[in-house]
């Protein structure tokens, strides 16, 4: 299957076993007029050479271990670059060879051939270019330039017969001249121009590596397909886009509602595992793809035009990619990287490593492809509704469901073909999970192709839950704060008003209110169903419960105590789903409060004896204070209309219904004097009495 940018699904062009040559790695590939294409193997650093029938044999075992670099000559030989200890040699056709060019660097990583037949040599690790005209030519003689970096990894020759040099870790794309002047095209914000290939139109496509990338050869990076859904909270739809991690621009929403991360552009390099550039004639450049999880490894000027060919390290992947950025992922290989592309005219063949083998790119559609999307969750054994898609020619959906999260003997057979894309019942037995297969084939007049799919379903209700509820001081009260309205139409419209924009949820405003109960609770639903609640109390002392308030959206509610009485009382919340499901489905979950002490009446304070005023300026008086329904929590005491003080009382602490104050208080003269004191009981409830003492 090939998978587009836009998550459609289509028969991927055939992709067929030519030839194996049972090594590990494929490092390079040429192709001559005859219809041979050869191919350069690690570690044991052989040459194979495969005919137009598909028969390959070995052609030369080097004494090195890899052949990392290959060019047909002029004369039809083949000249293979080897390394470590890099030589090149030159191989007939009767697999005899010589050594053609013996540099003293250590890697031989690129061959060109130039138009007047001399043979391009770039080198590492000294990165030198070396122009060689004749076998057992001088090193010396033979530099071109020595281009200052380290290595000179991809060689190419343009329309025009220039030489097109990649290197590393500069990675810059150079034009040399015969005379061996550089001329920097391009500079690439990654380290490594890895490959290189010239288009028909005179561009040039410049694989890049940044620094994650270009460890020991071969690199390999973890990288999955996968595929986003998007889904209602309850009930709704569940709708497939597949989408790669190849840092494409697609965006979807995760099963649940969740966000996934903002879409990367492919000019963002920063992290960048690999790009492909292209360098237009005029010199202008374009990122046409990368990926910080994508590590590509092959690039080749595709033989329709227009786009490109990307080889990955990752699962052996082909992408196709147009001039204008739009990639495709052609298929996914049975190998774990695509080495090297050789076109010929109309015919792509593509090498790959682990293993290394031979295949051939058609320009045609498999006759039949196969997609199993991942497994979706439900989060409750759900009915299973109906399944719908959009797309065109022959395509069929199958589903099948069980109560494991990986399918297993357990989960149900696949289900009949559906073939109606307008949508058909899904046959399946309710479950919790569930997974769809899409079975695409060719026809005359029309190319197979799914664009999306959709499922709908109904989970278990499951009742609402009441976590806790919260009593507040009483005295305290709480208000509505001003919330953002939600347009009324959303709601109706069946959309989750959290698509158009964040919810935010003010708390509610606390203010004192004298005597009024307070109390906050949360509550959840497992289904994300939107809950009404209602509040109910009665005394400690009875059975039964009495409505206060029923229909409430909000997670709090306040009363004033003097509707209630004094006593003791327990309050109920009950949370129901009723407004996201239909009438007799809807459940309740319920919990009950704390008991709560209600006292509205003020304690009573009255004056004990009578006072004395001594001859030392002095008032020595007594108060009495009581609560008959609650505990005195302090007293203070104010003489002359002055400042309140606390006093405590002969016990020493305020903590009973019943408690007594003997105060004594200095007077400022002689005189009548007033003395109040004020009594505060666990309620906030307050009481006060005066008297008059002569001086």
């Amino acid at each position: 299957m090939s998978v587009t940018d836009t998550g459609a699904l289509m028969l991927a062009p055939r992709f067929t076993q030519v030839f194996d040559t049972e090594q590990a790695y494929v490092w390079s590939s040429a192709s001559d007029e005859a219809g041979n294409v050869y191919l350069g193997t690690g570690h044991d650093g052989r040459i194979f050479r495969v005919n137009a029938a598909g028969r390959g044999s070995l052609l030369y075992d080097a004494a090195e271990l890899d052949v990392t670099a290959l060019v047909v000559g002029r004369d039809g030989a083949l000249y293979a670059g080897t390394s470590p200890d890099g030589k090149v040699y030159r191989v007939a056709q009767d697999g005899k060879a010589e050594v053609y060019f013996d540099p003293p660097d250590k890697y031989i990583w690129s061959l060109a051939l130039l138009g007047d037949g001399a043979l391009a040599v770039g080198t590492g690790d000294t990165g030198r270019l070396y122009r060689v005209r004749a076998a057992a030519a001088k090193p010396e003689v033979s530099l071109l330039i020595d281009t200052n970096e380290t290595h000179v990894i991809s060689l190419a020759v343009d329309r025009q017969g220039n030489l097109i040099a990649g290197t590393d870790p500069g990675g810059l794309v150079l034009r040399v001249s015969p005379e061996g002047k550089a001329f920097a095209l391009f500079d690439s914000p990654l380290r490594e121009i890895h490959a290189l290939s010239v288009a028909a139109d005179g561009s040039l496509y410049a694989l890049a590596l940044g620094d994650a990338a270009t460890g020991p050869r071969p690199a390999a990076t973890g990288s999955v397909t996968t595929q986003a859904v998007s889904a209602a909270s309850a009930g709704g739809t569940v709708t497939g886009t597949v989408t790669t991690d190849d840092g494409g621009t697609t965006q979807t929403v995760a099963f649940g509602g969740q966000q996934q991360p903002q879409a990367r552009s492919r000019n963002e390099l920063q992290g960048a595992r690999s790009a492909v550039f292209r360098i237009m004639p005029d010199g202008g450049s374009d990122v046409l793809w990368s990926s910080q999880t994508v590590t590509a490894f092959s690039v080749a000027a595709a033989p329709q035009g227009g786009s490109v060919l990307v080889g990955t390290s990752d699962k052996g992947r082909i992408y196709s990619v147009t001039d204008d950025g739009r990639d495709t992922l052609l298929l996914q290989s049975s190998e774990d990287q695509i080495s090297s592309f050789v076109v010929r005219g109309r015919d792509v063949f593509v090498a790959s490593s682990n293993q290394g083998k031979l295949f051939r790119l058609g320009g045609e559609p498999v006759g039949e492809g196969t997609y199993e999307s991942p497994v979706r969750d439900a989060k409750f054994v759900a009915t299973w509704g109906r399944v719908w898609w959009r797309g065109r020619g022959q395509v069929e959906l199958q589903t099948r469901t069980g109560n494991t999260e990986r399918p297993d003997m357990t989960w149900s057979d696949w289900s009949a073909p559906y073939r109606e894309p307008a949508g058909a019942g899904v046959s399946s037995p309710r479950a919790r999970f569930i997974q769809w297969r899409a079975v695409l084939r060719s026809a005359p007049g029309g190319d197979a192709r799914v664009e999306d799919v959709s499922l709908s379903y109904l989970p278990r209700n499951v009742a609402p839950e009441v976590l806790q509820i919260q009593l507040l001081p009483v005295g305290i009260a709480l208000q509505s704060a001003v919330q953002i309205q939600v347009d009324p139409n959303i709601e109706a419209s069946g959309l989750d008003p959290s698509l158009i924009g964040p919810q935010v949820q003010i708390p509610p405003r606390r203010l004192f209110q004298r005597g009024a109960v307070s109390l906050q609770w949360q509550a959840e639903d497992r289904n994300g169903d939107q809950l009404l609640y209602s509040v109910s109390y009665r005394s400690v002392s009875e059975n039964t419960f009495h409505l206060l308030r029923e229909n409430l959206r909000d997670n709090f509610f306040s009363i004033d105590g003097s509707a209630l009485g004094d006593g003791r009382y327990v309050f109920k919340v009950i949370a129901s789903d009723a407004p996201e499901n239909s009438l007799g489905q809807a459940l309740t979950g319920e919990r009950l409060s704390e008991p709560v002490d209600v006292d509205i009446t003020p304690p009573v304070v009255r004056a004990a004896g009578e006072p004395q005023a001594g001859a030392d300026g002095r008032a020595r008086v007594r108060f009495t204070v009581e609560d008959s329904s609650g505990r005195i929590r302090r007293a203070d005491v104010s003489v002359d209309s002055g400042e309140w003080r606390a006093v405590f009382p002969e016990d020493g602490i305020a903590d009973g219904p019943r408690e007594t104050y003997a105060l004594d208080l200095p007077l400022s003269g002689p005189g009548e004097h007033t003395i109040s004191l004020r009594a505060i009981d666990g309620s906030g409830n307050v009481s006060s009495a005066r008297i008059v003492v002569r001086r």
